[in-house]
Parts: C-alpha cells; structure tokens; sequence
C-alpha cells in the first residue's frame, strides 16, 4: 500500500505494461536501431554523402531502413528510436512509420530530450533540458504509436571531470524524465553516456562509470521508478581515445560486466549499449566479449547503435534509389552481426575494411 516513502504513480495495468515492452526490446538477442538523429544530425551525415538535407530525402532514408523486404530485420532489431519528425512521417506507400514498424512486431521509440546545456560554475559540463512540458509530449507520443523513450545525459572524464555537482545534476535529471515517462506509459531509456573524448586509461573509465551509474540507481530509487519497466543505455567502459595503451575486447568486456554487477539491479531487463563512436566492427566485438565474460549477468546485454548499424548503410546508398536493396542488405549484415553479437556468438563474419573506420566525433552532439 502507498504510503509517503513509497508512494508512485504508476498503477499495476502501466506496471505489467511496462515490463512486457522492455522485454520484447531485448528478447533474445535482439537489440535497438537508434535512427532518431536531429535534423540537423542526419544532416551532417547526409552531407559525407553529397545528399541534400530536406525532409523528403530524410523520409527516404528512413523508409529505407524500415521497410526491409522479408521477415529478417525483425529477428535483430526489438525497437527503433525515432526522431519527433520521423514519428509523424509515412512510408512510400502513405502507412505511417510507427505503423510499418509496429506490424514487424518491433517497439517503436522517440527521442524526448532537448539537448545539453552549461552547467555554470564547472568546467564546461553539462545537463540535459527538456523537462518542461514532457508530461504533454509523452502523452502525445504514445497516442502517436511510441512505447518508450530515450533522454541522453553527457558526461566526460578529465582531471577533475565528472565533477560530484555534473553526476548529482544529470542522476536527477534522469530519474525524473524516467518517472515522467512511466506515468505516461512509456518505457524510459536512461542514458547516461560518458564520452570517449580524453586519454585516460581503462582503470580510470571503470572507477567513473561505478560512480556514475551508482549515482544514477540511487536517484531512480528517490524517483520510485519502477525498474522492471526501464531499460539502461550506458557506454562501454573504455580507454579514452586518445590513451596511449591499446585493451583488447576480452578487456573492455570485463571491465564493463565488472561495473555493471557492481551498480545495475537485477530487476533491469536489459542494459543496450551506445557504440560511442567505435568503429562498426569495434562495437560489435565489445558487445561478443561482454556476452561471454565467465560471470553472471542478470540482465540482457544488447545494441542501442545509430552510427555502428547506419555508417555502412549511408554510404551503400549514396541518395539513389537504385541503391536501396544494396543499403537494406548492408543493414541487415550489422543488425544480425550484433544480434549473435548479443548471444556471445559473433564469429566476424561482418569484417571488414569500411567496418573497421573509426566513428568516432570529438564531444558528439545529436
């Protein structure tokens, strides 16, 4: 019975709700397709490519990754995240997104969050606005076919970075876009993405992210989130980029279980990694290594990729549609790549010189 330590807004119906839609995201080995690049984003990408930015060629894009032919992509992808213009559009034959990917059977997502902003007074880190109005908007989004949601929060690691005021800020910011979400009966992706941006080494990375989600999961409890019924999108926990000493998978992949066992509740149904801006082929084999590091894990250990599913997939189509089948193919090799990626049994069959280029962006913004 609620009383006023444990009091929540989300009733049993949502409860059960909840849970089933973060379950189906992760079910056996599946993982998410993150295709909810701002206008401004996509654009970036369209113009490696020589593609002009405009919604039609935009809606293109998507359509192409959504409407695969055959049954196959549903075996990889749980869910998409889409971007609010994204959510409204229709495919080439008029059924709306949300729709072409519902009938697939896989959970349709948006990006709820507004971007960062400063957080005076530290060296130059940041929080994550738009709270305001979210109630409203999630309302909206679920009329619209979303089932949950994704809220991204950037950290970084520096000589005094995260600060104890950027952790505190960006656990609480999390915590109460989640318990917003739930109340409106979607599912809230909690993403707090430590960015690979500096040379620090790998013990380093491992020390920041424990403290980091620790802080995280006690603020989700202040919140009374009901975990069963969220999902967690963290980084791996690697090297900085630019730190002279090279880890192998099997390393990264320790260091991440390691802190994931140490900080995530069982009762989380799945943890779905951001590549971060690894290569394709880099992400892919971390995700193998975490799947069969000798420990117990509680919790489905899967993909959450944009660029790590989508940087081939661009430059296969180029803008033309005579290059769609050949783009939907190249898509469907990562998906399934990091589908077995995601049952510890990616053998490298998805290698190869373009997946093995770096993706990585200095303070990444989207």
């Amino acid at each position: 019975m609620p009383n006023n330590y444990t009091a929540s807004t989300v009733s049993e119906e949502i409860r059960k709700e909840l849970a089933a839609n973060a379950k189906a995201i992760v079910a056996d080995g599946k993982g998410i397709l993150a295709a909810d690049e701002s206008t401004g984003t996509i654009g970036k990408r369209f113009d490696a490519i020589k593609v002009a930015n405009v919604e039609e060629n935009r809606r293109a894009y998507r359509d192409l990754l959504f409407t695969v032919p055959g049954s196959e992509l549903e075996k990889y992808i749980g869910g998409v995240i889409l971007f609010d213009e994204t959510l409204r559009q229709k495919a080439a034959d008029g059924t709306p997104f949300a729709q072409v990917l519902a009938k697939r059977g896989i959970v349709v997502g948006i990006k709820v969050d507004k971007g960062t902003v400063p957080i005076y007074g530290t060296d130059n880190e940041t929080t994550t606005q738009g709270l305001d109005g979210l109630a409203e908007r999630c309302a909206e989004y679920y009329s619209l076919g979303a089932r949950f949601a994704k809220w991204r929060c950037v950290l970084r690691i520096g000589a005094n970075e995260p600060s104890p005021v950027a952790i505190e800020e960006n656990a609480n910011v999390l915590a109460r876009y989640a318990s917003i979400c739930q109340a409106n009966r979607l599912v809230p992706i909690v993403e707090p993405e430590i960015l690979m941006d500096g040379d620090h080494n790998l013990e380093r990375a491992i020390f920041v992210t424990e403290k980091v989600l620790a802080a995280v999961y006690k603020k989700l409890s202040d919140h009374h989130v009901y975990l069963e019924g969220t999902l967690l999108k963290p980084n791996m926990v690697t090297a900085g980029v630019n730190c002279p000493t090279k880890y192998t998978p099997e390393d990264v992949g320790a260091a991440t279980v390691t802190v994931l066992r140490r900080t995530v509740p069982a009762a989380v149904p799945g943890v779905t990694f951001l590549s971060g801006g690894q290569s394709e082929e880099n992400a892919t084999l971390h995700l193998n290594a975490m799947n069969k590091v000798p420990l117990a894990r509680p919790w489905a250990l899967t993909f959450s990729y944009g660029r790590a599913l989508q940087a081939t997939v661009l430059k296969v189509w180029g803008g033309k549609p005579e290059n769609v089948k050949a783009a939907q193919d190249a898509l469907l090799v990562r998906a399934k790549a990091n589908s077995e990626a995601a049952r510890g049994i990616y053998q490298g069959s998805a290698s190869g010189a373009a997946a093995s280029e770096s993706l990585y962006v200095s303070n990444y913004k989207y």
